[in-house]
């Protein structure tokens, strides 16, 4: 799906929320006013934030879809997190204003008094809430849309929250007992939550996640196929400029016999194969090299990967060569967040210096930032 398809589906897709919420909104409000009942037009307001949201996202799309100019070289991608953070926000402030209103209706209750037209409404508002929600969150994976996708489950909450006034009713109709009001703070926490949720998930894709695994496992494997001399694809950074955006940068091992032009060759072949099979730009391609001429290399590899990895917050050994003329050991240790990684990284560096008191041992560490 290309770019421009995306927009489009985003924009038909929003359109058909606003239709839809802006005629559920009007018929639950009267609904709502008819029979007095609180949690019914809370309903309606709760639509008619549904159909500003989705005005927020056409915006989000439009904005996303500016080219790249040189103030903002990667594009304006980013935009569509901006426009979820601003449809939590309208959530958000949806349910405040509900809850206030519901604890006014509790403080000071109105009897409801249900008609044909107001119960039909609430079960025909269920119905169409389900299939929106089930086709906006269907189209917002589609088009790898978190505004999408989080009106797609808004819209399947609103149906849970109409259901929930069809059995207010029906307690009240049976019974004589009315939850107008307790059922208003129910639906205001419900909407808040959304709200909530949808905030923390953005504000999350904003600071910068951490690459799904499959991806990453997916980026190296069409990495280490381009070459059969590839030992290995590590260090996967990548930058999110936005939904169908992103730009990386990967290491690779291949023979110290390898020329320059060779690499050069490898490495482009490697930039075509991960966009055409991944849609990722890669930035770089870094450069780690493994001996080919010692076969003395391997014993102190094995031996400084058992002094290594003998600390279990060291997850991987990598980059590893030894320059067994001007006594160089290097590599690169991948040590797990959570833990205190300078001490680790002080113990590991102490330790093989101590194995190998006459080499220059440089070790990198590393952090866990992808499968």
């Amino acid at each position: 799906m290309t770019q421009q398809q995306r927009e489009q589906l985003i924009i038909r897709t929003s359109a058909v929320g606003i239709v839809t919420n802006i005629a559920l909104a009007a018929v639950k409000a009267l609904a709502g006013v008819l029979s007095h009942s609180i949690a019914v037009v809370l309903d309606a307001v709760n639509n008619v934030t549904d159909a500003l949201s989705s005005v927020v996202t056409i915006i989000g799309a439009k904005l996303a879809g500016k080219p790249a100019d040189k103030k903002h070289p990667f594009g304006h991608g980013r935009a569509e997190y901006l426009s979820a953070l601003v449809i939590a926000l309208i959530i958000m402030y949806a349910g405040v204003t509900a809850l206030v209103e519901s604890i006014k209706k509790i403080l000071q209750p109105a009897v409801p008094d249900y008609t044909a037209f107001s119960l039909g409404s609430m079960l025909v508002a269920v119905a169409v809430k389900i299939a929106l929600g089930l086709f906006v969150k269907a189209c917002g994976r589609r088009a790898d849309s978190a505004s999408l996708t989080a009106s797609g489950q808004d819209a399947l909450m609103d149906s849970i929250i109409s259901a929930s006034t069809l059995v207010a009713a029906a307690v009240y109709l049976v019974a004589g007992i009315s939850l107008e009001a307790y059922l208003g703070v129910l639906i205001s926490a419900a909407i808040i939550k959304a709200g909530v949720e949808v905030l923390f998930e953005t504000l999350s894709k904003i600071l910068g996640e951490r690459v799904d695994g499959a991806v990453a496992r997916g980026i190296k494997k069409t990495v280490v196929a381009v070459d059969p001399e590839i030992h290995g694809a590590f260090d996967l950074v990548m930058n999110d400029f936005g939904p169908g955006r992103h730009i990386a940068s990967i290491h690779i091992e291949v023979p110290d016999s390898w020329t320059a032009v060779k690499i050069d060759q490898i490495t482009r072949k490697i930039t075509n194969d991960v966009y055409a099979a991944h849609g990722v730009m890669m930035a770089a391609v870094g450069v780690y090299s493994y001996n080919t001429k010692d076969d003395a290399v391997v014993k102190i590899r094995t031996q400084v990967a058992k002094i290594v990895l003998a600390h279990t917050e060291v997850l991987q050994v990598h980059g590893f060569f030894v320059d067994t003329v001007a006594k160089q050991l290097r590599f690169d240790a991948l040590i797990a967040f959570g833990v205190n990684r300078h001490a680790i990284y002080d113990a590991i560096v102490s330790e093989v210096t101590a194995a190998f008191p006459d080499y220059d041992v440089q070790i990198q560490m590393d952090s866990d930032i992808s499968d």
